[in-house]
């Protein structure tokens, strides 16, 4: 049996001008009958780095009977100079996470995935315990099963106070040992019992894998990298998909 949760997550693959730049990770999300992709802002766009993709193409899986069937699915992220994805920031500046609604109507019939909803992210002030263990569900290095284009799981361990607004950004730490391609990679918590949250995905969304964190003094001959990741708060998500009124689109 293959863990739901797998069809959750989604190798995102950015191109510009018809050319492939760099892969990364993201998931569904389901919200009132609406579908998106959720990823890091900055798989969608950098300024600072002069990553500017004009699409996204995702892997789907097409037969629920075989899991090796798989088709790409491109998603456009601009309509003309219009954005067609959404980011938002609050008071400690840009939040790197973004959003894009996906035309189900585009989907093959017979696609299979599963989706996070607003049931799975925790309760507002829900304790969740330093140290807690979660899962990271993504593509290091664009590592998969290339056969039945399957993600990957890394182990991770709640690094901070969760609820707390690290450095006064809306992102708490785990530690884990994580890659490039981990950008936008759900990071979740086992739950049971949680009333909303189907049986097979017992999960709670926890936050969305944005970038190691290192520090600019370290010997890189002497010191091991800290091996701790900044993942931006799920709740986000709320607003992000929220259709009145629409976040601001905050390019970094």
């Amino acid at each position: 049996m293959i863990e739901p949760i797998l069809f959750s997550a989604a190798q995102v693959h950015t191109f510009g001008g018809g050319q492939q730049l760099t892969n990364a990770s993201g998931f569904f999300f389901e919200r009132d009958g609406r579908l998106y992709l959720v990823t890091s802002g900055h798989v969608m766009r950098d300024d600072a780095s002069g990553h500017l993709p004009d699409r996204l193409e995702i892997g789907l899986h097409i037969d629920a009977s075989n899991v090796a069937a798989c088709t790409g699915f491109s998603i456009p992220l601009y309509k003309g100079d219009a954005l067609l994805f959404r980011r938002t920031k609050d008071r400690g500046g840009d939040i790197d996470v973004a959003v894009i609604e996906l035309d189900r109507s585009a989907f093959p019939a017979t696609a299979v995935h599963r989706a996070f909803t607003p049931a799975h992210l925790p309760l507002p002030g829900e304790h969740v315990e330093l140290g807690s263990s979660l899962l990271v569900v993504g593509f290091p290095l664009g590592f998969q099963d290339t056969l039945h284009q399957m993600p990957v799981v890394r182990q991770a361990i709640v690094a901070s106070s969760f609820g707390l607004r690290f450095d006064g950004r809306g992102y708490f730490l785990t530690d884990a040992r994580t890659h490039r391609g981990t950008s936008g990679a759900p990071v979740v918590m086992r739950v049971a019992g949680r009333e909303g949250v189907p049986p097979d995905m017992p999960w709670l969304l926890l936050g969305i894998h944005s970038a190691r964190l290192d520090v600019g003094t370290r010997d890189l001959a002497r010191d091991e990298a800290l091996g701790l990741n900044s993942a931006w708060y799920a709740d986000v998500l709320m607003s992000l998909t929220d259709p009145t009124p629409p976040p601001q689109n905050a390019p970094t």
